[in-house]
């Protein structure tokens, strides 16, 4: 893997066998900031899908795993939306050795928590996500979410979360709950759907893009969906790496 940008005559390309876990820590390190931090990590085709065959895995390759490990690694709370869940399969987070020192030294537990966005509670909530996570499972929700739902949450040990006053979660509040639970390092990793919710009410820091050198056709969504913001926002290059035709794009928020 080699980096794009930034580079200087002062910076060294490092060559594949550099890339450690460590290396791409440093890379991906969160920014020094007092307030919460929320960083999407996604994939893309050439011809802009997300998904293939209604699933983000075959977009991917080793090294964007990597670094979908790394992002994980270095996060307090993984955000991810109810039909994400139910279509990737999610599983609790679990603990890496190789981040363990860094981890703790940021004062991180051995894993992060997995935050799971949902109206209606319509999850499993016999599967390992809620019953065997090292961090128990929060679930965020609405106000009015069903009220059997949230027992059947609570009893399975999630961390049951209002984060909006209607049905659904308002994007921003729950930005705000999550960090006021101390988890200020925060990751999305979609779907589309819920990505476009925290890119239309600007809650978004930071995107990591995966372009994959593939072309998909069909229908497949975007990496983010529902209605288009009033005026784009703007996002600056923080760095590029290339492998094999992958470019791994960073973007923050100007």
């Amino acid at each position: 893997m080699r980096r794009l940008f930034p580079v200087t005559d002062q910076t060294p390309v490092p060559d594949e066998d550099e890339w450690s876990f460590d290396a791409l820590a440093e890379a991906y390190a969160y920014p020094d900031t007092e307030g919460p931090y929320l960083r999407a990590n996604m994939v893309s085709s050439l011809d802009g899908a997300g998904q293939h065959e209604g699933r983000s895995h075959p977009l991917s390759s080793d090294t964007d795993m990597r670094i979908f490990g790394t992002l994980r690694a270095l996060a307090d709370v993984v955000v991810v939306g109810a039909e994400t869940v139910r279509q990737e399969g999610y599983r609790p987070a679990r603990a890496r050795e190789v981040f363990a020192d860094r981890r703790a030294a940021a004062g991180q537990g051995p894993a992060p928590a997995i935050a799971v966005v949902t109206a209606s509670l319509d999850l499993d909530f016999g599967l390992p996500l809620f019953t065997s996570p090292l961090i128990p499972t929060i679930v965020l929700t609405g106000a009015s979410a069903p009220p059997d739902r949230v027992r059947e949450a609570e009893v399975a040990g999630a961390d049951v979360v209002i984060a909006g006053d209607g049905p659904g979660v308002e994007p921003a509040r729950a930005v705000e709950a999550l960090a006021s639970r101390g988890m200020r390092r925060m990751l999305t990793e979609g779907g589309p759907r819920l990505l476009g919710q925290f890119v239309a009410a600007g809650v978004l820091d930071e995107l990591c893009l995966t372009v994959a050198p593939l072309l998909t056709a069909g229908t497949a969504q975007r990496i983010a969906g529902g209605p288009a913001v009033s005026a784009p926002e703007q996002f600056r290059l923080e760095s590029l790496l290339e492998e094999a035709g992958f470019l791994y794009t960073r973007y923050r928020r100007i």
